[in-house]
């Protein structure tokens, strides 16, 4: 019998006895291997938590108590046990669940996370607000999965261990640095420190030692640094001592025998308190385990071999971006590469393989990454920092103040521009043009094609000053490739298609379904003109003007917000050269955040394809015809002589 399909909500697993725990987590690592190998998702994470996660709700009164999953990738078995088994199988897929924690798909669900490093924050403000409003619950928070590495936790941390409130954090360790820690000796000793006689003795010493005349906070600070050593000498916990957490661990965390009772034990301590847990990514699946990188995030999968379930057709944009990085560094020791934890997912391990002195992981840091380039750059290096477009928002004072402001060569390559399919909300690319182009001194380009890509990356990397280049997630095009990048005129579009009627000025990987947009208004006699942009700043304004002036409607398409956007930038240049007799529609992303699914289905709905640009052309111009009609008709009306206008 199922143990997993009786689990309804967190109560009907506190109905189980921890005997049963074991069998449940298989069925729990079934399920989530199941459906995350036909839809893909964050495999090895998941896989790695399972244990720790049945403790948690098995010890803890959610949703009264509160858990906050940092990054929140890591969740799977918390929605499994918290209602939503039997809607599993739709993770990730439009109108189905969130590969993340949600709120507004479960009371369960704390805190909105899909980037790392803010558990800590949010979950010490749920533990401000719990102690505003007289209330008492438990909050505890995962961090896992690298989140240490971000600067974000460590304010956190910082913060919250100098209150002295009732907090937990427990840390998610699965790259099993320490594994030697971990065992019966350790799980021993953390039962002990974490047991309430330790605790009630630790407090009556410290008590007894501080009413010592003149010498005994002296002493008692003695007394704690001799437990800090001794404890040092086993455990690794002397940084969160050193924030003001009591530390415990590390214990395994795929043994209820150890987990248990010192989870239950570090649930009834005072003050803030971290947990030091050491898991395996992967756990259950030897293919996770033995390529955990490749197994965070992936696409569906054959279980048995662990292959990808579908062959690309085409090189992504990712890989042809980096081959034409790679090129370029030949021609110029000066180029180095970073990034924030992103190493295989924005392509630079091919980078890495060529240039392995050229390189910078920093962890997940993107501010550290912004300012660190542009230190090297202050300096005469020519730094590289590839990020996807949803991480870049996290460093965008650094782009400003940093970066901007001192006219550093720094090239930002900008992956994951625009949809970016099941990742959904938190992962779109739907803001990088707009807080880029209003940056002074920010080169802004986005490439039709993979061709188009190796040349802007042989221009940004060349430039002067700060530049990006962002490029979509997905397979290229397929196009023909010149053999060599070439630097293109910063600032100048092309002229794709001549018009008379209407301009589609389109930007990045919308420029080809304008073209085929354009091509369908052709067979039906409207001539529709079609500009690639190429850049949104510097915006080729005399290009677009020249074309506007041929056309009585023009359109700007792009793959993000309309806002402030790339169509935003076309019109305030309509508007600085005082054209106000044209009708312009701006294609892109509405003002609410874009919900998951695969991208071609949110390229249609949100009007992107091919069929969708004609669709708006075509009523734009048809609008436009109408009105014009309609005032040569009133023009024709009003030219009558009197007698004849009242029927006489």
């Amino acid at each position: 019998m199922s143990l997993l399909k009786n689990i309804h909500s967190p109560a009907d697993l506190k109905r189980l006895s921890p005997e049963q725990f074991p069998e449940l987590c298989q069925e729990i690592r079934e399920q989530i291997l199941t459906v995350v190998s036909n839809v893909g998702g964050h495999l090895a994470s998941n896989l790695g938590v399972v244990e720790l996660t049945v403790a948690l709700q098995y010890l803890l009164d959610t949703p009264k108590d509160k858990i906050v999953w940092d990054t929140s990738n890591q969740a799977y078995t918390h929605k499994l046990l918290t209602g939503r088994r039997e809607q599993f199988h739709t993770l990730r897929q439009y109108g189905g669940l969130s590969g993340f924690c949600k709120r507004e798909e479960s009371v369960y669900d704390t805190f909105n996370a899909g980037h790392a490093g803010t558990g800590v924050s949010a979950a010490f403000g749920m533990v401000e607000a719990r102690e505003q409003r007289n209330e008492k619950h438990k909050v505890v928070c995962v961090v896992g999965d690298g989140a240490m590495t971000a600067g974000m936790t460590l304010e956190g941390l910082h913060h919250a261990g100098g209150t002295n409130k009732d907090f937990i954090v427990v840390l998610n360790d699965n790259q099993m640095s320490i594994s030697k820690n971990v065992g019966a000796i350790s799980a021993y000793l953390n039962r002990t420190f974490t047991g309430e006689f330790y605790a009630r003795m630790r407090e009556e010493t410290g008590q007894l030692l501080r009413k010592i005349p003149h010498i005994g906070l002296e002493v008692q600070k003695i007394a704690r640094r001799a437990e800090e050593l001794a404890k040092g000498a086993i455990l690794p916990g002397l940084l969160f001592e050193e924030l003001g957490f009591q530390y415990a661990g590390p214990i395994d965390g795929h043994n209820f025998e150890h987990l248990l009772p010192t989870l239950e034990n570090v649930l009834k301590m005072k003050g803030p308190v971290l947990l030091h847990v050491i898991t395996k990514k992967g756990l259950g699946y030897q293919a996770a385990m033995d390529n955990p990188v490749w197994f965070h995030a992936c696409p569906p999968f054959v279980r048995e071999t662990g292959v990808p379930a579908k062959k690309a057709s085409r090189p992504s944009y990712t890989s042809m971006a980096i081959d034409a990085l790679i090129k370029v560094a030949h021609q110029d020791k000066r180029i180095v590469a970073v990034t924030a934890a992103m190493c295989e997912g924005t392509g630079l391990n091919a980078f890495e393989k060529v240039f392995p002195d050229r390189i910078y992981d920093v962890g997940i840091a993107e501010q550290h990454a912004v300012t660190f380039a542009a230190g090297m750059a202050a300096q005469g290096m020519k730094p590289v920092v590839a990020l996807y477009s949803t991480f870049l928002q996290r460093a965008y004072d650094q782009v400003v103040h940093d970066v901007a402001t001192q006219n550093l060569p720094v090239t930002f390559c900008i992956d994951r521009g625009g949809l970016v399919a099941e990742d959904g909300t938190t992962h779109h690319g739907a803001f990088d043009f707009a807080f880029l182009r209003h940056v002074p001194n920010m080169v802004v380009a986005a490439p039709k094609d993979e061709n188009e890509l190796q040349h802007m990356m042989k221009t940004c990397v060349t430039h002067d000053g700060p530049a990006s280049v962002r490029y979509a997630r997905g397979v290229s095009l397929g196009v023909p490739m010149d053999p060599e990048p070439t630097a293109l005129p910063i600032g100048k579009g092309e002229l794709l298609r001549e018009g008379t009627d209407v301009a589609i000025v389109a930007i990045g990987v919308t420029v080809w379904p304008a073209m085929k947009a354009a091509e369908r208004l052709a067979q039906e006699g409207i001539s529709a003109a079609v500009v690639n942009a190429r850049f949104v700043k510097p915006l080729d304004t005399e290009l677009i003007i020249k074309t506007a002036k041929n056309v009585r409607c023009l359109v700007t398409v792009e793959e993000g917000c309309k806002m402030g956007g790339f169509g935003s930038a076309v019109l305030e240049a309509l508007s600085e050269e005082g054209i106000t007799n044209l009708r312009t529609k701006m294609i892109g992303l509405p003002d609410w955040y874009i919900e998951q699914g695969p991208q071609d289905l949110l390229r249609e709905r949100y009007g992107l394809t091919a069929d969708g640009i004609y669709n708006s052309v075509k009523a734009l111009f048809g609008a436009s015809v109408a009105t014009d009609d309609a005032a040569r008709l009133a023009s024709l009306v009003g030219s009558l002589p009197h007698g004849d206008e009242q029927g006489s």
